[in-house]
């Protein structure tokens, strides 16, 4: 099956759309709901289904979501309803889908599995570790290309607060910062990620990746190669569309 369809989960909005799994990219234009308020598993689950059916879909859905997922049940809840904690969910899913087969993961994992595949991680070696900032920050770091599930390292401590309350591209928009001003923020939280990992790529994701020239040249002092995720906002997407498809 070389076309799958894929969903991201995210604070603010679920977005889909069917994906080329030959060409890593949307097969047609994504679909974009407004995440309910509060983000409880029923009416997230509600919007999950309005974008699947707003293509007609029949096949296998992958979806992320902004948490830790092990086997499908989604242990920890980042900015969404911590009613979401120890649910099924890609049961729940399943059901609201009418049965169609659901695979769930971590949303920074999806991400990082795209652009391992198709993007700015294609052929690297060694450790990598992709970084989305957006409502949170996620992770996902691959050793060789293996991926090690579920860091969640948004959560980081940082000078007394978790790194993504102050990194996120939320935190930036909250606190009315300047680039450069953020810029040094996210670089404190690379040098300390670098300090506990020694990565020799930063993949820098999310939204934020369109306007990689305004931040990205300055941070300095950091050893490893930081560069933005080629598939920018649609990583998630193509990642969790490559999961649910499995092994090819």
């Amino acid at each position: 099956m070389n076309v799958v369809f894929g969903v991201d989960i995210g604070g603010s909005g679920i977005k889909g759309a069917p994906v080329d799994l030959v060409r890593g990219d949307l097969a047609q234009p994504r679909h974009k709901v407004l995440t309910p308020h509060p983000a409880v598993p029923d009416g997230v689950a509600d919007r999950v289904a309005e974008v699947v059916t707003h293509f007609g879909w029949s096949g296998p859905v992958g979806v992320t979501f902004p948490g830790v997922v092990t086997a499908g049940v989604t242990r920890t809840a980042a900015n969404v309803d911590d009613s979401w904690i120890d649910v099924d969910a890609a049961k729940l899913l399943a059901e609201r889908l009418g049965g169609l087969p659901v695979t769930v993961l971590n949303d920074a994992d999806a991400a990082g599995i795209a652009e391992m595949a198709f993007g700015a991680g294609r052929g690297r070696n060694g450790t990598v570790l992709m970084l989305t900032l957006g409502t949170g920050i996620g992770s996902a770091l691959f050793v060789d290309g293996r991926l090690v599930p579920n860091t969640e390292l948004g959560h980081l401590e940082l000078h007394g607060h978790e790194a993504e309350q102050r990194a996120s591209t939320k935190a930036k928009e909250d606190a009315d910062l300047g680039w450069h001003h953020w810029a040094r923020r996210v670089q404190k939280y690379l040098a300390h990620l670098e300090m506990l990992f020694s990565p020799e790529l930063f993949i820098i994701g999310g939204g934020v990746s369109r306007k990689a020239e305004k931040f990205l040249p300055l941070i300095k002092d950091i050893r490893a190669e930081i560069v933005p995720a080629e598939l920018q906002n649609n990583a998630g997407i193509v990642g969790a569309a490559m999961t649910a498809a499995g092994p090819r």
